[in-house]
C-alpha cells in the first residue's frame, strides 16, 4: 500500500472540500437486522427508500451541495427513476454492492458477480458509467486481499470501502487513516472513512451512528482536526433511512442494534443542514479522480 499524495496546497483547512456520501438502502436492509430480517422477505416489506433518499435530495438542495450516492444494484434494478433523479440534480452514482451481503462473506468470484449485477442495474437505471465503490458495512478489511484486486480489474477509479478502526461490526485498524493505492500499478484510490486520532486510540468521526447519536458538537471537532491537524479532507457518510424518524420498528431485533439504528433520527436532518453551514462538501470522485490521475 502506498499513501496518495494530496499536495502542499490541500494542508491549508481553509482550502480543503470535503467528501459526502449517502449509502443508499432500505432501512431493512442494514447490517444490525441482517439475522432478523431474512433477504428473501424484502420484497414483502413496504419500501421506504425512494420518499427518504428523496427528503435527502430537498435536504441537499436547500443546502447547496453535492454528494455521491454509493447505492444497492437491488434498489436501482425497483426505483430506477430515483436513480434518474439523483443523476439529474448533479450527484454521483456509485455503487454499494446488489444486496449489502458483506465482502468477506463471499468468495472472489461471488464478490465479481455481485459487482457485475450491481454495476448493470446502475448503469441501466442511471444511463452513465460507474466509476466508484463502496462495499457494505466497510467490509474490505485484512480478510480480502483480493478485494481491491478485482476492483482493479473491473476498472473501478476508487474505491471507499475501507474503515481504519476497531469496531465490533467492522474495521481494519492496520489500514492508512487516509487515502491510498491499495493495489501496486494500479491507479485505483482507496479512500477510508473518516477516522480522529487523540493519543493512541482512534474513533469514528465520518458519519453514521458516531454524528446521528452524539452531539454534533464532537462531529464538528473531529472534523476540523482531520481538515487542520492532519490536512486532509473527510470522508463523511450517512444513510436516508436516518432521516426518517416514522419509520417502522423492527421489535425483534436484538437491543443494542435497535438503539443503534433508532437513537437520533429526529435530530438527523438538523444535524445534517449544521453540518453543511460548517464545511464545505463535494462529490467522491470530485477527490478521487484528480488522485487517481496525481494531480492533488
Amino acid at each position: 500500500m502506498r499513501e496518495a499524495s494530496l499536495g502542499p496546497d490541500r494542508t491549508d483547512p481553509r482550502a480543503i472540500v470535503n467528501g459526502l456520501s449517502v449509502d443508499v438502502e432500505e432501512y431493512f436492509q442494514v447490517g444490525a437486522f441482517e439475522n432478523t430480517i431474512a433477504s428473501g422477505d424484502w420484497d414483502g416489506i413496504a419500501s421506504r427508500v425512494e420518499f427518504n433518499t428523496g427528503a435527502v435530495l430537498d435536504l441537499f438542495a436547500r443546502c447547496g451541495v453535492k454528494a455521491t450516492f454509493f447505492t444497492l444494484g437491488w434498489v436501482a434494478h425497483r426505483h430506477p427513476a430515483l436513480i434518474r433523479r439523483i443523476i439529474a440534480e448533479g450527484h454521483e452514482i456509485a455503487s454499494h454492492g446488489w444486496d449489502h451481503t458483506r465482502v468477506f462473506t463471499m468468495t472472489p468470484d461471488q464478490f465479481r458477480a455481485d459487482l457485475d449485477r450491481a454495476r448493470a442495474a446502475l448503469e441501466d437505471a442511471g444511463g452513465v458509467a460507474i466509476r466508484g465503490y463502496r462495499a457494505p458495512s466497510f467490509s474490505i478489511d485484512q480478510r480480502t486481499p483480493w478485494a481491491h484486486p478485482i476492483l482493479a480489474e473491473q476498472g473501478y477509479a476508487y474505491s471507499s470501502s475501507v474503515a481504519p478502526i476497531a469496531h465490533d461490526h467492522y474495521g481494519w485498524r492496520a489500514a492508512p487513516r487516509f487515502a491510498f493505492h491499495p493495489v501496486e500499478g494500479s491507479d485505483l484510490i482507496e479512500l477510508p472513512v473518516t477516522t480522529v486520532e487523540l493519543g493512541e486510540r482512534r474513533f469514528g468521526a465520518g458519519g453514521g451512528g458516531f454524528f446521528r447519536i452524539l452531539p454534533y458538537a464532537l462531529s464538528r471537532w473531529a472534523l476540523r482536526r482531520v481538515n487542520g491537524t492532519d490536512g486532509q479532507p473527510a470522508i463523511f457518510y450517512f444513510h436516508p433511512w436516518e432521516v426518517d424518524p416514522d419509520q417502522p420498528r423492527v421489535a425483534n431485533a436484538p437491543l443494542k442494534s435497535r438503539v443503534r439504528h433508532y437513537t437520533g433520527l429526529g435530530a438527523m436532518a438538523g444535524k445534517l443542514e449544521q453540518l453543511t453551514r460548517d464545511f464545505p462538501w463535494c462529490r467522491i470522485d470530485e477527490i478521487a479522480l484528480p488522485l487517481a490521475a496525481g494531480r492533488l
